[in-house]
């Protein structure tokens, strides 16, 4: 053989060489990635309304990522979510993923709370968002979404009666309800079968129209303010009785959906909810044509408002091992940053995203009359994470018994004060 042929033979033998290596490495690499130990996560998902949407998005993350199963929990809606998370965090069997309302809550699960401050999101969350989540320093949630409450119409049965203005104060809103009955048409659909709905949303009206919420609740703790005396809230329990009044039968035993059910089908004609309920109305009625109406509890012409805050925090449990904390944190961000993820948070779940690099498109009537009080500056805030442990029970349980005919008007706000009292000490 000719040194020419010896040099085309060698290269020939080393090109051999070589891709037998590589095909032996390649072999040899997916076998170890298959040997490789899957990570599975629990997520708690709070928002029914979205519980097969959620599914779907955690299919794609999966597709993705091939080795990670994730486990979906949706907690909410007729259930005490936060009962239920305390029953499994005693058991030990706390999920990887759930949320967090921020302030005090946040405070009382600190120990559970990892630390996100390094992670990518965290600066296109819109300025002040994540407050109820900073502890010394320290960014515990990443914002679920921004929300938006109150009454919910049906603006077809509101142009069936001819109502042209709509209502702003208490005084309008009894009118317009004696309107619609007088036409046939249930005005509210009440469902008081939950607490949240009662002790978090119904008080908030109340606690965000202090002119200043936040010394209002310090003066309830050291007790300079009272519920029982302020005017505000005597004026909550007029519309509480509004709504009664001009509402379905049997509101203890009206849950969550048979609610939004009776609004959806047409059989009531204004509904106390938020932006969340898009995805089930949706589904019940197809481009149901609704808006929003601010909740009155007086005739001040400052009840023009909606309540619009973040409702709700992604956290990462701390116990957990740190291949499931750092596969959590990888889920999260995909949420917020990738194109499928985005489109699922907008299109799907229709929430208004508490994301500055996220276009708000195709998210439905409700979250567009949402995102025109925002531009109006026409908002208030949440507060009810800001109240100490215990309240939403204890507030939950004593509307329940006035609306029940248990306690009259003056026993209620005694009660609704000494249940702050209590749960402060």
């Amino acid at each position: 053989m000719n040194k020419k042929g010896l040099q085309i033979f060698l290269a020939g033998f080393f090109f051999f060489l070589l891709s037998a290596c590589e095909t032996q490495n390649g072999t040899a690499g997916k076998e170890l990635n298959s040997m490789k130990e899957p990570i599975t996560l629990e997520i708690r998902n709070p928002k029914v309304e979205i519980s097969t949407q959620f599914e779907q998005m955690v299919r794609a993350y999966e597709k993705e990522n091939p080795g990670v199963k994730i486990n979906v929990r949706t907690v909410g809606g007729a259930a005490d979510d936060l009962t239920d998370l305390k029953a499994q965090i005693a058991a030990g069997e706390g999920p990887d993923i759930f949320t967090n309302g921020g302030y005090e809550q946040a405070k009382l699960w600190s120990n559970y709370l990892e630390d996100l401050s390094d992670q990518p999101w965290v600066e296109n969350v819109y300025e002040g968002a994540l407050e109820p989540m900073t502890l010394d320093d320290g960014i515990y949630g990443m914002p679920v979404n921004v929300e938006g409450y109150g009454f919910i119409y049906n603006k077809d049965l509101f142009e069936q009666v001819g109502i042209e203005t709509l209502p702003k104060t208490l005084t309008e809103l009894i009118e317009t309800a004696e309107s619609l009955e007088a036409a046939g048409i249930t005005p509210f659909a009440t469902g008081y079968y939950e607490d949240w709905k009662l002790s978090d949303h119904l008080m908030g009206s109340a606690f965000a129209r202090q002119d200043d919420p936040d010394a209002f609740i310090a003066g309830l703790n050291d007790g300079s303010q009272t519920i029982e005396n302020n005017e505000t809230f005597k004026g909550l329990i007029q519309l509480l009785d509004v709504t009664l009044e001009f509402g379905n039968d049997d509101p203890l035993t009206t849950d969550y959906h048979t609610e939004v059910t009776l609004f959806a089908n047409g059989e009531a004609a204004m509904i106390q909810q938020g932006n969340w309920i898009q995805p089930l109305i949706d589904q019940l009625a197809p481009n149901m044509n609704i808006g929003f109406l601010p909740i009155p509890v007086n005739d001040s012409p400052k009840n023009d408002v909606l309540a619009v805050d973040v409702p709700n925090y992604w956290v990462v449990n701390q116990k957990s091992t740190p291949q499931k904390k750092q596969e959590a944190k990888k889920f999260l961000n995909w949420m917020v940053s990738s194109e499928e993820g985005q489109k699922f948070i907008t299109e799907q779940f229709k929430f208004i995203p508490a994301f500055k690099h996220i276009e708000a498109n195709d998210i439905g009537p409700l979250a567009e009359d949402v995102m025109l009080y925002v531009k109006a500056d026409r908002t208030l805030s949440f507060h009810w994470f800001k109240h100490p442990e215990g309240t939403r029970d204890e507030f939950g349980f004593a509307i329940k018994a006035y609306v029940g005919n248990q306690l009259n008007r003056d026993q209620l706000l005694q009660e609704l004060q000494q249940s702050w009292e209590r749960a402060a000490r």
